[in-house]
């Protein structure tokens, strides 16, 4: 069953401020092409360009809007891409009001569960949270929260 991707997973590609997290959602995104598992949400796609080619912290941004514009028509060409519909707008209310989620979250999860995808890939939500038949997943996760060192009992 394929899963949705959120923005951060597509930022987190091309910003080079966290190597490891970056080089893992190079091979993310690459496993996910090969095995035809991941799909887009025409949202991550807006979000994405506007994220890159925004500055971040008094830096330069991401890429510039030229990259950005080649990036996303690269990933409308490697990856399925669902739009929203009415449908979409209505559930993402109620996951919003029922999940108590932000607009944008809300939304996402929406995509999903019109959709029958039964994993959102985001680092934004709580890994392994399930919303309804919706489970997030983070693809970070052994990036960003290493386990502790084992205890030495001696």
């Amino acid at each position: 069953m394929a899963a949705l991707v959120d923005t951060n997973v597509l930022v987190s590609r091309h910003d080079p401020r966290s190597p490891r997290k970056q080089a893992q959602a190079e091979a993310f995104l690459r496993d996910g092409i090969a095995e035809r598992s991941l799909v887009l949400p025409h949202q991550a796609l807006v979000e994405f360009v506007s994220v890159v080619t925004r500055p971040m912290a008094g830096e330069s941004p991401l890429l510039t809007l030229d990259e950005a514009h080649r990036e996303a028509e690269d990933l409308l060409s490697v990856f399925p891409v669902i739009y929203p519909t009415d449908t979409t707008f209505r559930t993402a209310l109620r996951g919003a009001a029922l999940y108590q989620l932000s607009w944008y979250d809300a939304h996402l999860w929406a995509y999903a569960d019109e959709h029958g995808l039964g994993t959102i890939w985001s680092e934004d939500f709580e890994d392994g949270r399930w919303y309804g038949r919706v489970q997030v997943r983070n693809p970070f996760r052994a990036a960003v929260h290493e386990p502790p060192p084992p205890i030495d009992r001696d």
